[in-house]
């Protein structure tokens, strides 16, 4: 079974990967202009997909994966709760209420899609609801080791200055959150990640639970087009046939690099 490093004592990312950062921008052009490639990809089935946003972004954010889901073939939604702020009273209850929302209006699981911090709601809200939740992937989520890990903790906590931060922080709740799901999860990360240590990102192993490495800056994960290509390759896999992701040879994948699954 797989062997995933020790979070816990996982250090910030280096100065000069998260100077690098910039590459987003470069990340987002690349896959602009790669639609042809994109609609080589497995399509979709028409179920709802739902993204949440990192700490600090919104809707904005994750408008070129929502359409590229969508050219796809997939019904995606915004989390509908504007920017993320970080974790409010109130935020798990008003979340529940728009994933149980589109489970009703559409009759099926809801996929979930979690950049960053949003993937750390994304699993908690498949481990509050199971059976609303089709599959949860995760884009640079540091759900293991301890917040400190990220170059934006110290200004999250500037924004988040409540008992609720000290509450999600404690050992207790740090413990929880790390425990797998009971639904197929896939976990992304890059070393190249220059906000989020990559270890804090990585599941512990689990039946349906894998983790694939990427080569994305954090801010570009959500437009990186291997990334987008194993969210394709993921969502098209129905729950009862779900099995680790393997990149396809190269005569296939029209010249994209390949993701590593760890």
């Amino acid at each position: 079974m797989e062997t995933v490093p020790n979070a816990d004592v996982a250090p910030a990312p280096a100065g000069r990967l998260t100077g690098r950062e910039w590459r987003t921008a470069v990340e987002l052009a690349t896959s602009a202009l790669a639609l042809r490639v994109v609609d080589s990809w497995p399509r979709g089935d028409e179920h709802p997909v739902m993204v949440l946003p990192g700490f600090m972004a919104g809707p904005d954010s994750t408008l070129f994966l929502r359409r590229t889901l969508r050219r796809l073939g997939y019904r995606t939604h915004d989390w509908g709760l504007g920017r993320n702020l970080g974790v409010r009273p109130g935020l798990e209850d008003a979340m529940l209420d728009k994933l149980m929302e589109l489970y009703d209006r559409y009759g099926t699981p809801v996929s979930l899609i979690g950049w960053s911090a949003g993937g750390i709601y994304a699993r908690e809200l498949a481990r509050r609801a199971p059976d609303a939740v089709r599959m949860v992937i995760t884009l640079g989520s540091p759900f293991r080791g301890h917040p400190s890990s990220t170059r934006a903790w110290r200004f999250y906590k500037f924004m988040n200055r409540h008992d609720l931060t000290h509450q999600l922080t404690s050992p207790e709740k740090r413990a929880e959150r790390e425990q797998p799901l009971q639904v197929p999860t896939t976990c992304i990360y890059s070393r190249k990640d220059g906000i989020v240590a990559w270890e804090c990102c990585m599941s512990l192993p689990a039946e349906r639970t894998e983790n694939i490495e990427v080569d994305a800056t954090h801010l570009g994960y959500g437009h990186h087009l291997t990334t987008l290509k194993v969210i394709a390759d993921r969502l098209a896999t129905h729950p009862d046939q779900w099995r680790p992701y393997a990149a396809a040879p190269p005569a296939s994948d029209g010249g994209l690099p390949h993701a590593a699954t760890g």
